[in-house]
């Protein structure tokens, strides 16, 4: 996941302290005094300049980044702000960088007394610019820390999305399909776990996903994050299976049950993502129209749903040519 091994941030206080000390070790070990006050220069500016240059490439390019991530990143977290700190914490690396260069001639052709007295003032403007970005610092730590445990899915692997109120029995077809073979992953937009499944058909890995608390209510009872989040789903999925239940069992009635599908259908449709209405709890009742009509409890039809859902998606792999064509 390309969030996964991002960095911890450091802090702009532990970052100055860190170079200072540094240089002040790197100047006592030096006998030399004109070179001992150039070398904690040099220490000091490579230490700042550095590590703030590598909070900012340790982050992927948003230009590149899969749409589904990219929304769901901007679901969590304002992209555009964290872009713009990232921006500025650039910024500061090369201003260090630049403050090194400016007073290290500074050094070179004086006595050690002048010397140390310019080493100190690049130490203050070193600082300054450090702290400038303090709040950079915390908003890209704070970013960090929401997006690292985002579950691992797969832009690159067909994904199979599920959808229906609660209680219909999504979550028993995702177990019984995959055999169990799932995970249970935190979004931080929901307040239960979303399931990802994997399954195999003809050497590809599809991916299989319940969300709930974002596709099994309504559009008007989504909160911002939420449908930005459902936004972010619309970018991943290959097909929607819509589940419905039409014994009632489930607590809702049919009626509202297929006004979310017919919502769910419309919003999925405008990206030519087809959406399957399945019955579950045929055993029960069948009383509703239908793509497809299945009984997760007696395992009547399960692998068929599953057979339809890889067959509206189509997916080819890309293969490439043999060497003699």
């Amino acid at each position: 996941m390309i969030f996964e091994s991002l960095p911890t941030t450091p802090r702009s206080d532990e970052l100055i302290d860190k170079a200072f000390s540094r240089a002040a070790r790197t100047g006592r070990a030096k006998q030399n005094k004109l070179e001992a006050q150039q070398s904690m220069l040099q220490t000091a500016s490579n230490i700042l300049s550095d590590n703030l240059e590598n909070v900012v490439v340790e982050w992927p390019d948003f230009e590149t980044v899969d749409p589904f991530y990219y929304e769901l990143a901007d679901a969590i977290v304002d992209v555009d702000e964290v872009r713009k700190s990232l921006s500025e914490v650039m910024w500061a690396s090369r201003q260090v960088d630049n403050i090194a260069r400016e007073y290290q001639p500074k050094l070179r052709k004086t006595d050690a007394d002048l010397a140390r007295k310019h080493r100190k003032q690049a130490f203050a403007r070193m600082a300054s610019v450090v702290e400038e970005v303090e709040d950079d610092l915390l908003r890209i730590g704070e970013a960090r820390d929401a997006l690292k445990d985002l579950p691992d899915i797969r832009p690159d692997e067909p994904a199979i999305v599920v959808a229906g109120y609660p209680n219909v029995g999504k979550s028993s077809f995702v177990n019984d399909v995959t055999r169990a073979s799932n995970e249970i992953a935190r979004y931080p937009f929901t307040t239960k776990g979303v399931q990802i499944g994997h399954f195999d058909r003809d050497r590809i890995r599809y991916q299989i996903i319940d969300t709930p608390g974002l596709l099994d209510r309504p559009e008007d009872e989504r909160n911002d994050i939420e449908r930005q989040a459902v936004s972010a789903l619309e970018h991943l999925a290959d097909a929607v299976l819509f589940v419905a239940d039409a014994s009632g069992a489930c607590g809702y009635p049919i009626e509202s049950q297929l006004e979310l599908r017919d919502a769910v259908k419309a919003r999925f449709e405008e990206r030519d993502i087809p959406v399957l209405t399945v019955c579950n709890k045929s055993d029960r009742s069948t009383d509703m129209d239908a793509d497809l009509y299945m009984s997760v409890e007696t395992g009547e039809n399960v692998e068929a749903v599953l057979d339809a859902a890889v067959e509206a998606i189509g997916f080819e792999p890309d293969i490439p040519p043999s060497r003699n064509e």
